[in-house]
């Protein structure tokens, strides 16, 4: 098959300078406040030039991508934090950042020449409502397959619209009511599901990524190859397709939603966009010295590229226009850098990890302005933070959320809160770097965010076997907590929870509407006889809005 023309051939290895971050040891003695940050010497001591008089010459092999180099410096360390105390006697009074672009009356205004990182606006209503009665009940709970012995099965999806909650089986999809977990409709794949879309398109559509054939008797994996595009309300197969044949068929993860465009990242084997109502090709990153190491997709469309050989990897992030696969800017990150995923698209916010095990967290984060310019560094102790971030995974860590011009985070459990230990959520001033006064306590539970909802964030809270798990909205302002959805607190409840490690790598959170859909991505077989193994489950609050 003839292929589209590569908008977008392989640049030079990069040559960035320096360290990204700096990592500051802890006091001696134990740990206290914080250091003051260090003065910068100029104003771009934090990574990028200052703007040339001229405009620059485009680089060889990236047409129209103008090209940011981080001119890298050392930034201050946060400490790691102890208990709230410390924490919060060094952030900012009154909540920090103010979102630029946003009017007094919480209405989105213009950006600044910078570029918008006000998120969703601050303050704007959410479309959550909050229920007569948030007590839930436990609506349905989905059985999972038989696995073979010592076999590890995957059922990685989950789509959400008002009329369907779709769930990956064994070699299939499907699609039930969401308030009875009736069977509606059920859609047959090749093999297992590798990969899956979070988001829905406006028309209810959402696209799986799944092995091209059954796994043999031994558990033997097949290539993730087959892509599937398939309506969620209906059940109805748009298209499905893979790229290349036989032995050189292209293999595909995480693949992400943007306009149009279906993008998915491929590693060392490549990526490929297509256009979602045909599946036609739009474009595929050229082979040579850099690749595309995943997408992230949404309001708009970023790439993370790696360039250069094994333990000399350096990396850059792209922002695409997701038709055509030209950069609309790129931003190299500096040497050490060893891992890195974009946590939001709208505004661009990047995490960075280095060190030891930075493959599966965030050391380091760093907004971006609309012209592809740090707007500030934020360095994080990944010891302090509960993040959720995947290894291998582009598009986001799992509690981690940006709006408000702000990137809310969970803490880790410390001592404290009326069962001995607690967490928060908090957060950093896009613009500034620095922590704000934002600050909603866990107390008897462990939360973390897990969406916006306009300019409310919608978090996950939870308990203990006694108290059940929550979903709560938080008002941005105040960040008073209110309660959304909270499940039984009893055994039944309890073991159905438990058994879909929220949170944890493969988790699938889904929730709208006084509907809470709890899954995995993952199954094996029972641990005993009288143990009973779940694919998803589902509590609808005793009142539900509408």
């Amino acid at each position: 098959m003839t292929q589209p023309p590569d908008p977008r051939p392989s640049g030079s290895t990069p040559t960035p300078q320096g360290d990204l971050f700096q990592k500051q040891p802890p006091p001696v003695g134990g740990f206290g406040p914080p250091p003051p940050p260090r003065t910068p010497p100029h104003p771009y001591a934090y990574g990028y030039p200052q703007p040339p008089s001229t405009p620059p010459s485009t680089p060889a092999g990236r047409p129209g991508a103008p090209v940011v180099r981080i001119i890298a410096a050392a930034v201050a360390a946060i400490a790691l934090i102890i208990g709230v105390g410390v924490l919060y006697a060094t952030s900012d009074d009154g909540g920090g950042d103010s979102p630029a672009g946003t009017a007094a009356d919480g209405k989105r205004g213009g950006s600044d020449a910078s570029g918008s990182v006000s998120g969703s606006g601050f303050g704007a209503p959410g479309e959550e409502k909050v229920p007569a009665d948030p007590a839930a009940r436990l609506a349905f709970a989905l059985p999972a397959p038989k696995v073979a012995p010592g076999h590890v099965d995957s059922v990685v999806g989950s789509w959400l619209t008002d009329r369907t909650y779709a769930r990956a089986g064994v070699g299939e999809i499907v699609g039930h009511d969401p308030a009875t977990g009736r069977r509606t409709w059920t859609l047959r794949l090749p093999g297992q599901t590798c990969g899956a879309t979070k988001d829905v398109t406006k028309d209810a559509l959402a696209a799986v990524v799944s092995e091209n054939g059954a796994r043999a008797a031994d558990g033997r994996h097949r290539a993730c190859s087959q892509i599937t595009l398939f309506d969620v309300n209906t059940g109805k197969k748009v298209w499905t397709k893979s790229i290349g044949t036989g032995t050189a068929v292209v293999p595909f993860e995480e693949p992400v939603l943007s306009g149009d465009t279906l993008a998915l990242g491929g590693g060392l084997h490549g990526g490929a966009a297509l256009d979602i109502k045909t599946g036609r090709i739009l474009w595929q990153p050229q082979s040579g010295t850099c690749e595309d190491v995943g997408y992230a997709g949404g309001a708009q469309l970023a790439t993370v590229r790696k360039c250069g050989g094994r333990g000399q990897e350096q990396y850059e992030v792209q922002l695409l226009d997701p038709r055509t696969g030209r950069p609309q800017w790129t931003y190299q990150l500096a040497d050490g850098v060893r891992s890195a995923r974009v946590l939001s698209t709208d505004p661009v916010v990047v995490g960075v990890g280095t060190g030891e095990g930075a493959a599966g967290t965030v050391t380091g984060i760093i907004p971006m302005s609309a012209t592809g310019r740090p707007l500030s560094t934020v360095s994080l102790d990944p010891d302090a933070y509960d993040l959720g971030c995947d290894v291998g995974r582009t598009d986001g860590c799992r509690k981690i959320v940006v709006g408000n011009g702000r990137v809310y985070l969970a803490t880790r459990r410390h001592d404290g809160g009326p069962t001995g230990t607690t967490n928060e959520i908090v957060s950093y001033g896009l613009a500034s770097g620095r922590l704000t006064g934002d600050r909603a306590a866990g107390g008897a539970y462990q939360v973390f965010p897990l969406r916006m909802d306009g300019g409310n964030v919608l978090a996950y809270e939870d308990g203990s076997f006694d108290k059940g798990v929550r979903v709560v909205s938080i008002d941005p302002r105040s960040m008073k907590q209110t309660e959304l959805l909270r499940t039984p607190a009893d055994d039944r409840a309890a073991y159905a929870v438990s058994g879909m490690v929220v949170g944890l790598t493969g988790s699938e959170v889904r929730y709208s509407g006084g509907r809470l859909f709890l899954g995995k991505a993952l199954i094996s077989g029972p641990a005993s006889k009288d143990h009973k193994e779940y694919t998803a489950v589902a509590f609808t609050a005793g009142s539900r809005a509408h």
